[in-house]
Parts: C-alpha cells; sequence; structure tokens
C-alpha cells in the first residue's frame, strides 16, 4: 500500500462571510486533495489577517518538514484581493506548490 503525500490547507476567515462558508471551504480542501492523491493535513486558518500568525505556521511546516503542496479555496485566501503573489512567493521559495480549488 502506497502513502499519500499530506497537503497543507491555509483558509482567511476574513474572507468568507460565515462559519457555514468557513466549513464547506474547508470541506472543498479536504476533496480536492482526496481527488489529488493527497491526505489533507493541517488547515491553517487565518483569524486575523493583519498578524498573518496562521500563514506563519503554514511556512514554518513547509520550512521544517517534507510537506510540498498547499491548497487554497482561492487565490484571494493569500492575501489582499488582486494581491495573492508575494504570500504565494514566499510558498513557492520554500518548495510548496501551490493549488486553488477555485482557481478564479
Amino acid at each position: 500500500m502506497t502513502t499519500r503525500p499530506t497537503l497543507l490547507g491555509y483558509v482567511r476567515a476574513d474572507a468568507l462571510s460565515c462559519a457555514e462558508e468557513l466549513a464547506a471551504a474547508t470541506d472543498s480542501l479536504a476533496l480536492f486533495a482526496s481527488i489529488e492523491g493527497y491526505t489533507l493535513g493541517t488547515v491553517y486558518t487565518e483569524r486575523d489577517a493583519a498578524e498573518s500568525a496562521a500563514f506563519h505556521a503554514l511556512l514554518d511546516e513547509a520550512k521544517r518538514t517534507d510537506v510540498r503542496a498547499v491548497v487554497v479555496p482561492t487565490l484571494q485566501h493569500l492575501g489582499a484581493v488582486g494581491a495573492p503573489g508575494g504570500m504565494r512567493q514566499q510558498l513557492e521559495f520554500h518548495q510548496a506548490h501551490v493549488w486553488a480549488v477555485d482557481p478564479r
């Protein structure tokens, strides 16, 4: 039996309107991971985008483990509207491939 590689998740709560959307976003990450042949590991949920504590914890895990893939509901979860590049570049710098469930 082959072990599936781990995929980490990242969700910004402020990008969603309610707890139900947060739950649905997390479920979509799990489904994406399964379809793509991964096991979903930790889903980091950012509660305060100004502090980015969850993102830094995600980045730390990507640096110290062999996890090389991250999934987000949309690229907007990686930064302000229209500017997701900086966070994505940090992840990719540490060899973590970034996927979006909905690439729009």
